[in-house]
């Protein structure tokens, strides 16, 4: 089938989930060995869990596994003991491609193979545009944008020998739904990430590669986002816009997004999404799913997008890249 959004929303978070997701560890028809970046806290973590207890090899990756994350280590070390399931962690800096490199001949080096990427890691920050010196820009450009590239240059030789595998991407609805102002360096770099995710899709398909796109919304509870968020290094043009006109204008611009987050809204939900993608038997797996629980247009912008792009592969001739083929795998997990 063409990996292209098709996806009806279902109640209030636009996704296929959920419900379906009752499943005890163990019961996962297909063990896969998974690598997920960022995944020291927030969607990260929770996902890694999730497809643990969904009965995969997990590795939640990390920098600084011996500094400050060894909390993050040993609670997950204590999580798969509690659980009985495959959790690892493994030191991975998405902003060093040696370190990547390393990280990936390790899980290879243990488990023998590795089926699907998870790109989760990134930053955010938040205030007026100008006040962000070019350098800061380009240090979220990295760990938003960069990182997923030195992730898919470690891993994807390995998943192409074994013409078959999944890469996930945990986009943003801010690519294409609603952009608030003061998170401009965060939805640029997302919006980065979601275009590399779209072409390398293409790139992938005939090495019987698959890709689906997460695209969450704005969760203000539950995750680190907003609470880490960086901030203008110019403090002085930061200033300036709050001592004029924006007065303010942060706190309404939070105000604001928590207003229209209903307040049922679980951030286990992208997890949950993530694993009913990883457990959908390959081939039929979908290229995007939405977990917007503030609706803000994105899913209908997307559909729309993605349709065009593979519209416009037909017409070039180019319409065997939006089915991932089916080759003779060499993965002990191939379905």
């Amino acid at each position: 089938m063409d990996q292209q959004p098709g996806v009806a929303c279902q109640r209030r978070f636009c996704v296929l989930i959920a419900t379906s997701l009752k499943r005890q560890k163990g019961e996962a028809a297909v063990k896969y060995v998974i690598v997920i970046t960022g995944a020291s806290s927030g969607f990260g973590a929770l996902t890694a869990r999730r497809l643990a207890e969904a009965g995969h090899t997990v590795y939640a990756t990390m920098r600084e596994t011996g500094g400050r994350n060894a909390k993050q280590v040993e609670a997950a070390r204590k999580f798969a003991a509690e659980k009985t399931v495959d959790l690892r962690t493994a030191e991975l800096d998405v902003s060093s491609q040696e370190s990547a490199d390393r990280a990936v001949q390790q899980v290879l080096g243990a488990a023998g193979r590795l089926d699907i990427i998870i790109h989760n890691a990134g930053h955010m920050v938040f205030g007026p545009a100008e006040a962000f010196t070019p350098e800061q820009l380009a240090e979220l450009y990295d760990v938003n944008v960069l990182s997923t590239q030195r992730v898919n240059r470690a891993a994807l030789p390995q998943l192409r020998k074994q013409k078959r595998g999944l890469v996930v991407w945990v986009s943003s609805s801010s690519a294409a739904g609603g952009t608030p102002p003061y998170l401009a360096p965060y939805f640029a770099a997302k919006a980065g990430m979601d275009a590399m995710a779209v072409v390398y899709a293409r790139e992938l398909t005939r090495w019987g590669i698959e890709t689906s796109i997460i695209v969450p919304g704005a969760f203000t509870g539950g995750t680190n986002h907003f609470a880490h968020a960086g901030s203008p290094a110019d403090k002085v043009r930061a200033a300036e816009y709050e001592a004029g006109p924006y007065k303010g204008f942060a706190d309404d611009v939070l105000k604001g997004f928590s207003s229209i987050v209903p307040p049922d809204a679980d951030v286990l939900a992208v997890a949950e999404a993530i694993v009913k993608v990883v457990d959908t038997p390959f081939g039929k797996r979908p290229f995007r799913v939405h977990v917007d629980p503030t609706q803000d247009g994105a899913e209908v912008v997307n559909m729309v997008c993605d349709r065009v792009r593979a519209e416009l592969l037909r017409r070039i001739g180019l319409n065997d890249v939006l089915t991932p083929r089916v080759l003779e795998s060499k993965s002990l997990s191939a379905a």
